[in-house]
């Protein structure tokens, strides 16, 4: 919601400012400026992207506008979830294979959504595990595979907020056309008085006016609240491999709970006392890892 509630002060200011200073706010009206920035502009991003990216594109612009970061809580059910998978693969290894083989319908995946409703975190963690369990590398090994993933996945989500932020770098310069051709028009229009030439050049200064604006207003911030976005879902990724790597170097499923919650920002991270308690209830009927699904 901070989303729509930047961009009314954006424009409340700009506007604001303009009225206060004895503009007319309907000579900003100019329907061919906007024709000109705004399709020169969707035309632009089709030419770059491909269908899947602008499909992405619309999931990310949704989750900034109307998400929001993961909480403490669905924190906890990330760390409860890998202190309950590592628990179950110490115990016995064989008993986590159907869980990683079918996760969507695993009764042990699905009490953590935070973790289940990822599907990047969840192919990750399930990906990983069927390695090791299989092959059983080194540790180092193990990282450097990690590592490949998360660099992949990483590339491949900051797509979007690259490609917004390189169409908001357009927008002057579209404005600007914008500017030139309706110069054009007034140089045509020379003969019919000053008022009329004031006007059309009032029209043309409008499109670098909305260029700009759209820029460094809109295009820009919003690239950024996507990236801030993806980073803070990535991070669930970090947070298992940190777990992961715990337990392929022999620590026992509290250590690997404890390596996990470490590895979560200071704003979210739960205490110590809490994902102890919230781990020790794991199993025995109730705490633990479903209050922390209702909670989500």
């Amino acid at each position: 919601m901070l989303v729509i509630l930047g961009a009314i002060v954006v424009m409340g200011s700009v506007l604001g400012g303009f009225l206060l200073h004895g503009g007319h706010i309907m000579v900003l009206y100019q329907p061919t400026e906007f024709l000109v920035i705004g399709g020169a502009g969707i035309g632009s991003m089709l030419i770059s992207s491909s269908p899947h990216l602008l499909k992405t594109m619309m999931s990310n612009i949704k989750d900034a506008v109307l998400g929001h970061g993961l909480s403490k809580e669905e924190y906890k059910q990330v760390v409860c979830f890998v202190y309950e998978c590592f628990k179950m693969l110490t115990a016995n290894p064989i008993s986590m294979d159907k869980h990683i083989e079918d996760p969507k319908n695993s009764d042990l995946f699905n009490r953590y959504p935070a973790v289940v409703h990822n599907q990047h975190a969840l192919d990750f963690f399930c990906d990983t595990l069927k390695v090791q369990l299989v092959a059983r590398l080194a540790s180092y090994d193990l990282e450097d595979l990690m590592d490949l993933d998360i660099n992949t996945v990483h590339k491949e989500e900051f797509q979007v907020p690259t490609l917004i932020a390189k169409v908001g770098d357009a927008m002057p310069g579209l404005g600007i056309v914008a500017a030139v051709l309706g110069v054009v028009i007034t140089m045509g229009k020379l003969t019919e008085g000053k008022e009329v030439i004031g006007h059309s050049v009032a029209a043309a200064l409008v499109g670098t006016f909305l260029g700009v604006l759209a820029s460094y207003g809109f295009f820009q911030p919003l690239a950024s609240k996507i990236e801030t976005t993806l980073s803070g879902h990535s991070n669930v990724i970090n947070v298992l491999k940190a777990a992961i790597s715990a337990y392929t170097k022999g620590c026992n499923a509290k250590v690997c709970a404890e390596f996990a919650r470490r590895c979560i920002p200071l704003e979210t991270r739960p205490t110590f006392q809490e994902i102890d308690e919230a781990t020790s209830q794991i199993g025995k009927g109730g705490g633990g890892a479903a209050p922390a699904a209702k909670a989500a």
